[in-house]
């Protein structure tokens, strides 16, 4: 009888292209792969630990797993895996404990999946990982997520990620470019680049992130990139004009800022200052001016005053930006941050994030709004829901059509008509 396995991923875009590519070596095996929560032989959780919710999020999909499959041979592996060996491996009915090492191991410690009585436990130290593992996202989507960077070498007071994935580190251009071309033979018209610091790409080497990006823009079969995350002092005036003149690198830019307080900026030890973000931020909307901007902030820093955090607020004000990812501060074990002085209520930190998911929401509907009547080129990805399906514009306005099966996975012109009461913009093809 063919064995079933399910995944259920949370956190980053780069733990969903690590889960595709530990899927593709069950598929090889013979697996029959099956939605989270279907009952399963095997069950796979792949963990998040940057904010405390994430860490209840993983013992919930746990506890999940073994209501619906009770018989699964359950394995967690990811970055609270790493972080809280220990304390997952007493979980009653996990049977295998991967750290960030061992990740991509699972057949080399176990090939029959039989419940087991004791938690078997495979990980290392942070400062042992040193090996990087190539990874991309294949499967329901029209867009891959291709893995570029892994670690950090950055020491920000909030973050525990260095402390689970260890240090920067990834391949060569040319390996790289490898792992694209197979994306690109699975007929994906669209890369997303992801990592943990993906303009560190290259750190130690003699080549960089803006070398791979112009690598990249050669490549025949893939026709669209976007670069995820990446930090402000990091991105460089000629990524930003590089962007602006390539006929692949779309106009979107996902920047952390964090705060908008130089007082907090320091006491996160960011690599940065607002003037420098600031020029960034001028700098896109100046070569790019259609360019969606995306934006990560915290709420609630140890320390953070209502002054502070209104500085925040009216910087953020003051930019052209398209949206904001809001973050609730979360006390992370091990952080510089724990030990701070000044921790802030969670009430307090609940009005300063809707307060800032207001302005998110004003200034998203803005951006939208001014692209009215215009025409663009849209990507249309096959989920249908409703009879619409959709898809997102060059600078990443989400549009709806009504389904037409030959549209899924083909760039068509399109012209946006009007943004309906779900923020989602109606369009017709051209």
């Amino acid at each position: 009888m063919q064995k079933r396995v399910s995944f259920h991923t949370l956190g980053c875009k780069l733990n969903f292209a690590e889960t595709s590519t530990i899927a593709r070596e069950f598929a090889e095996k013979g697996f029959e792969k099956l939605n989270f929560g279907e009952p399963s032989d095997v069950i796979v959780i792949n963990t998040c630990t940057v904010t405390e919710i994430a860490d209840k999020k993983c013992r919930q999909a746990i506890k999940k797993a073994k209501k619906t499959s009770p018989d699964a041979f359950i394995v967690v592996t990811g970055c609270y895996a790493q972080a809280e060996t220990e304390k997952i491996s007493q979980i009653q009915g996990v049977d295998l404990v991967l750290g960030m090492n061992e990740k991509f191991n699972l057949f080399k410690y176990f090939n029959s999946f039989k419940k087991q009585e004791h938690t078997a436990v495979h990980s290392c130290e942070t400062s042992e990982i040193e090996h990087f593992d190539a990874a991309f996202s294949s499967g329901d989507r029209t867009r891959s997520f291709l893995k570029i960077q892994d670690g950090c070498d950055y020491s920000c007071t909030y973050c525990t990620i260095p402390s689970v994935r260890g240090k920067s580190r990834c391949n060569s251009i040319a390996e790289t470019i490898e792992q694209a071309k197979k994306i690109a033979a699975l007929n994906f018209k669209e890369i997303i680049l992801t990592g943990v610091n993906i303009g560190d790409f290259g750190s130690g080497t003699n080549e960089t992130f803006l070398d791979l990006i112009k690598e990249l823009e050669k490549l025949e079969g893939i026709e669209r990139y976007r670069i995820s995350s990446i930090e402000p002092n990091l991105l460089t005036d000629e990524i930003i004009k590089f962007t602006a003149e390539s006929s692949k690198f779309l106009p979107h830019f996902h920047i952390p800022l964090q705060s908008g307080s130089k007082k907090i900026l320091k006491l996160m030890k960011r690599r940065y200052n607002t003037e420098l973000f600031k020029q960034k931020i001028e700098r896109i909307n100046n070569l790019i001016p259609n360019a969606f901007i995306g934006i990560d902030v915290i709420v609630g820093f140890p320390g953070e005053t209502d002054e502070e955090f209104n500085e925040t607020l009216y910087f953020l004000e003051s930019l052209n930006l398209s949206f904001l990812h809001v973050f609730s501060y979360s006390v992370r074990k091990g952080t510089a941050a724990e030990k701070m002085s000044g921790h802030v209520s969670n009430d307090v930190i609940k009005k300063r994030s809707d307060q800032l998911h207001q302005l998110s929401e004003k200034k998203h509907t803005e951006f939208y709004k001014r692209f009215i009547g215009t025409e663009h080129l849209v990507l249309f990805e096959s989920a249908k829901h409703n009879n619409f399906m959709y898809g997102f514009t060059e600078n990443y306005i989400k549009t709806q059509i009504n389904f037409d099966a030959e549209l899924i996975n083909k760039i068509q012109k399109v012209k946006i008509m009007s943004i309906n009461e779900t923020g989602i913009a109606d369009i017709v093809l051209v």
